[in-house]
């Protein structure tokens, strides 16, 4: 499921690539989702990427966590094949990702985004969730604890959502990961204990 999922965004950006109506008519855009109904955005902009550069590094981040994501998915949700599992959870986190910006958004008719940032926020946090003391990678150099790499990046993603000013989607990197840090506890409250003496084991 992880390299389904792979292909798919990948075959899709490179064909976008060449291709800039089907940018235009597939991104997310909080004015057409409203104006004219077209709520497929919400979901279809995920597959759709800036560059090259903006591709390979939001599906090398998803390729390096998702595995280790369906792991885990194995272990604690048994009554679900984890990469459906995996695939659901993907979906909804593209979505969740998206709803704050698509209410601030909805009478912008500039603004329009793309990207699995959103999606992959919540890969990486939830897989936090399940070892939040296992070390992250900062700036692919720097290791540090899971937890430590989370509360830094929620900060950062927050203040620059608030800030807001350059062109990269904090407010979906905020809120898919927060999505991927809960969902878990959606699926089962009582892991929050399990979160929480992993936490004490530090």
């Amino acid at each position: 499921m992880v390299l389904f999922i792979i292909v798919v965004t990948a075959v899709i950006s490179v064909y976008a690539f060449q291709r800039p109506e089907i940018m235009y008519r597939f991104n997310f855009s909080p004015y057409q989702i409203f104006k004219r109904k077209e709520y497929y955005r919400i979901i279809t902009y995920s597959v759709l990427h800036a560059d090259w550069m903006h591709l390979i590094i939001n599906m090398l981040v998803f390729y390096s966590f998702a595995n280790v994501l369906t792991f885990f998915f194995h272990h604690y949700f048994t009554f679900i094949n984890s990469g459906l599992l995996l695939l659901l959870f993907y979906v909804l986190a593209v979505i969740a990702s998206s709803i704050v910006s698509l209410v601030k958004h909805k009478n912008n008719v500039a603004y329009q985004a793309v990207g699995a940032s959103g999606g992959v926020s919540a890969v990486v946090f939830a897989c936090i969730f399940f070892a939040p003391l296992e070390k992250v990678l900062f700036f692919g150099i720097l290791p540090i604890p899971g937890i430590i790499f989370g509360i830094a990046y929620l900060y950062y993603a927050w203040y620059m959502g608030k800030k807001n000013i350059d062109n990269v989607g904090h407010d979906a990197h905020f809120w898919g990961a927060l999505f991927g840090f809960v969902f878990p506890l959606i699926l089962n409250p009582s892991l929050f204990n399990v979160f929480i003496q992993r936490l004490l084991n530090w």
